[in-house]
């Protein structure tokens, strides 16, 4: 048998490279890295992560045995563990095997000069996970007995209270994560700082942003002196903007060891610490750097003697990933589709496959044939979708159409583009009329405008017809997809699915959703400024033919079934929502409560939160969410809050809104016709309006069909040992797919793991930018305050939605399966999809980060007569859970009111 090799203790940097994170971690290797590719890095070694385990055998097992002990977030818990584990391991000794090495490794390099000791964990300046700081760091080491004992002290700071917490909030195993020790040929600086080769403020990945100062980078790093500010746009190489700053002190090295902090005074203080050419120098160096490794980089570095030195290279994790660029040679804008789906969360690798296919088949209308790989309509970035608006922008009616488009759907992003609207770069292109172009515009539209002409003389019968159409589709597909025996065989039907349903689907749909659209927008002008006309977007409160209010409906009949058994009820109120999931799943719910939850299931168990996303659950897999609603229905004893009266109140309001608008215009000039017009277009806004989500809903039937044919798939290669879980399937792309049922041999499960660990990483990021240029810049913000707006001091403004005002308590809710809302407080989130809409019921109000006039959370503020304000930047962080605000729906404005006790 063939011993272990032998991992060595102590290998040059000249002998790493990046590969070797296991080994040296993170740090170590990037350390390496630099030295091998030419880039003037300081000399030094690391101690290998087999010295780290070396030191810790002797106490390995009653560290992580305590270790163990803790739960995320038990702070206290945190802080007597790493106590007691840092006195523990301080007291032991560096192995004399591995002390041997270091100071050989020690005496090769120069005895005579000082040295930095850092540790470089395997978990530390990831590509992904970069936290740095979270070990220690020993400057100006001297001395055989220095050395090692910052050695031992990097390995124990492995065990600080900040680095144990993050590994477990981050996932991250105790016992996977080692501490490699780098030591590294001090340079004694001049000046030193801090390098981003993309600005972390705005993302622009053409501008190295540089912050130097007086003497060691740990003074700056840490947040002890203040820093000048350079920039440097790296494609010309100018300094565009420079910040002096006052340097009141700087740390510097002492010769016997040590340091120290030396104050500073007279014109130094106010000194720029850089010269033009010093900073266009290391922006260039830094631009090499972050070629090197394909990303922009955070790099600390040092100017000694006239010559620059890099001290460490990290990965900028802060930064927004950027989507393949189309037109590598022009600036292009991106916004995001999440943000008008009202979900930010990533999308599974499916999920924005068929997503894709989705919006290529949409091409076919045009007589643009493409693939989902080859079209340029939408990209992925973040493991989230953005649509490329440069072309529409950049077309002088285009433009126009996009921004009042997106005004509708989703008003902060509509607030983002309005300057960019500006800019030089997005200015209508010469030559913009195209006869290809038009062609296309032709073949696509014509069928729309022939049937948005039929839909306004005859209404009804139109909107009939688009719904029979979308039940036989449904009826047809399921028989096929019934059929198909084998993967392949089920992604022919697939096919046929996105290509039939889309190109056939939407010349139906689009006239009936524009007419009723421009209708209410008839309205809405002919009523303007109109004395004693109510708002008229009340007649879109209690809409017919919305499959979503219809959905609420059943939900509510299957708790009134519920109610009609004793036994039922009971078992409702003594079980927990994650209980009573278990027991319907397993067909064990008393006998009323099994029938009536089947009943709703078998209609819309395939809707879910997320439900756009192919790969996210459903409610038919996972019934814990439906429970909880049904618990909180089963609770409502005023008859007035059901959601069936809350929807004919809503209904009655609308349809009696329609007179007073009628004879309130008719008192204008022109009154008769302009009445005439109101009265039609108000019949057609009730008739038609509400189909906006049956689209959508039509979708995501499909999308139940195949995801549980894909999961019932997935089953039987877990159990002949291709993929480790059902639902891997869904973290595959559909060419992975595709070459998996040609029978292409590759470690499938090995994959899908590796994309299911980037889409939860993503699920951590905290914001989505909104719209992102291809340059880097992201824009986050909502609907801003204009010189126009009437608002209070601190009162926060977004787009009004759903008109009314209401006073109440905030709730911020991020997940609506784990909330319940008291009634009347104020629902706060980032943005709903139907999942979403029990929680209507109890709420107050409405106040969403993302949306627009006709996204699904201010449909349904309006459906149910709530006030809603949306597109208000940072809601869920501005507002907090408890505060009482004003909601003005009519003007859009979010006021925070005094707390009533605080004012006795």
């Amino acid at each position: 048998m063939t011993p272990p090799i032998q991992l060595p203790y102590v290998l040059p940097f000249s002998a790493i490279n990046k590969d070797d994170l296991p080994r040296v971690g993170g740090k170590g290797a990037n350390l390496g890295e630099m030295t091998r590719a030419g880039f003037p890095v300081p000399p030094g070694f690391c101690l290998t992560t087999a010295a780290y385990r070396r030191f810790l055998t002797a106490a390995a097992e009653d560290v992580f045995a305590a270790l163990d002990s803790i739960t995320p977030g038990d702070l206290e818990r945190a802080r007597a563990v790493g106590q007691q584990v840092r006195q523990q391991l301080g007291q032991l000794p560096v192995p004399p095997d591995v002390a041997e090495r270091v100071l050989t490794a020690w005496q090769d390099a120069g005895e005579q000069h000082a040295y930095a000791v850092r540790s470089s964990a395997t978990a530390e300046d990831l590509p992904d996970a970069s936290f740095a700081g979270q070990q220690d760091t020993y400057l100006n080491i001297r001395g055989e007995e220095a050395l090692l004992t910052a050695v031992r002290d990097c390995w124990v700071s492995l065990f600080t209270d900040r680095a144990i917490l993050y590994r477990l909030q981050n996932g991250f195993d105790h016992r996977q994560v080692a501490l490699s020790v780098v030591v590294q040929r001090m340079v004694l600086p001049d000046v030193s700082g801090i390098l981003f080769t993309a600005d972390p403020l705005t993302g622009a990945r053409h501008v190295a942003s540089i912050d130097a100062s007086y003497g060691l980078g740990e003074a700056l790093v840490a947040g002890l002196v203040s820093a000048d500010l350079y920039k440097v746009d790296w494609r010309n190489y100018r300094v565009t903007e420079v910040v002096v700053a006052d340097k009141k002190m700087a740390i510097r090295p002492l010769p016997g060891g040590g340091t120290i902090h030396e104050d500073l005074s007279g014109p130094a203080r106010t000194a720029r610490v850089l010269h033009d050419g010093q900073a266009i120098i290391l922006a260039e160096i830094g631009e090499r750097i972050a070629r090197h490794y394909g990303r922009p980089q955070d790099i600390e570095w040092a100017l000694a003697g006239g010559k620059f030195y890099i001290l460490q290279s990290r990965p900028i994790t802060s930064l927004y990933p950027l989507p393949p660029q189309i037109e590598p040679e022009r600036l292009e804008v991106w916004f995001s589709f999440g943000a008008v789906q009202g979900m930010l969360d990533p999308i599974t690798p499916l999920g924005r496959s068929t997503l894709m296919a989705i919006f290529s088949s949409a091409g076919r209308m045009f007589g643009i044939h493409t693939t989902p790989e080859k079209q340029t309509l939408v990209r992925s970035a973040g493991e989230r979708l953005f649509i490329n608006l440069t072309h529409l922008i950049t077309h002088p009616i285009g433009r126009r159409i996009a921004y009042l488009a997106l005004q509708q759907v989703e008003s902060g992003t509509a607030a983002a583009l309005l300057p960019l609207l500006d800019d030089p770069a997005f200015q209508p292109q010469a030559g913009w009329f195209k006869t290809s172009t038009a062609e296309h515009l032709k073949q696509g539209f014509q069928p729309v405008l022939e049937n948005a002409v039929l839909t306004v003389l005859a209404p009804d019968e139109k909107r009939e017809e688009f719904l029979a159409f979308l039940d036989a589709f449904l009826e047809r597909y399921e028989a096929r997809f019934a059929a198909a025996g084998s993967l392949a065989e089920y992604l022919d039907v697939y096919d046929d699915l996105v290509q039939e349903g889309i190109s056939n689907g939407l010349p139906k749909f689009l006239p009936l959703i524009g007419v009723g659209m421009a209708s209410l927008n008839l309205v809405i002008n002919l009523t303007r400024h109109v004395p004693g006309a109510p708002n008229p977007l009340v007649l879109t409160r209690g809409l017919p033919h919305n499959v979503t209010t219809e959905m609420d409906l059943v939900l509510w009949q299957t708790a009134q079934q519920i109610r009609q058994s004793e036994t039922a009820v009971t078992h409702f109120q003594s079980h927990t929502p994650a209980e009573l999931a278990a027991a319907y799943l397993h067909g064990q719910l008393p006998e009323q409560a099994q029938t009536a939850v089947a009943h709703f299931m078998a209609r819309y168990g395939m809707r879910g939160v997320g439900e756009i996303d192919l790969g996210h659950p459903r409610w038919r897999e996972k019934p814990e969410p439906i429970m909880q609603t049904l618990q909180s229905y089963l609770r409502i004893t005023d008859a007035s809050r059901a959601p069936d009266a809350v929807f004919a109140r809503s209904a009655a309001e609308a349809e009696a809104a329609i007179e007073p608008l009628v004879t309130a215009v008719a008192q204008t000039p022109g009154g008769p016709l302009k009445a005439q017009m109101v009265r039609a277009a108000a019949y057609r806004v009730r008739a038609l309006a509400g189909l906006r989500e049956s689209p959508k809903f039509f979708i995501v039937q499909l999308f139940g069909m195949v995801r549980a044919g894909l999961l019932q798939i997935g089953q039987e290669m877990v159990a002949a040992g291709t993929l480790t879980q059902a639902d891997d399937l869904f973290f595959l792309h559909l060419r992975d797919l595709r070459a998996l049922a040609a029978g292409e041999q590759r470690d499938w499960a090995a994959l899908a793991a590796q994309n299911r660990a980037a889409y939860h990483r993503e699920m951590r990021r905290q914001q989505i930018p909104r719209l992102l240029l291809s340059d880097g810049r992201t824009f986050y913000e909502g609907v801003r305050a204009t010189p126009q707006t009437i608002a209070p001091d601190g009162a926060l403004v977004g787009s009004p939605v759903s008109p009314g005002v209401v006073e109440g308590v905030v709730h911020v809710v991020f997940n609506p399966h784990t909330e319940q809302l008291a009634p009347g407080e104020i629902l706060v989130c980032p943005g709903t999809d139907p999942a979403w809409t029990p929680l209507f019921l109890a709420a107050g109000g409405l106040v969403m980060e993302v949306g627009g006039l006709m996204t699904h959370g201010s449909v349904v503020a309006r459906e149910y007569g709530i006030p809603a304000v949306v597109g208000v930047d940072q809601a869920t962080t501005r507002l907090q859970s408890g505060q009482r605000i004003r909601v003005d729906g009519s003007a859009g404005i979010v006021t925070l009111l005094p707390d009533p006790d605080e004012q006795h």
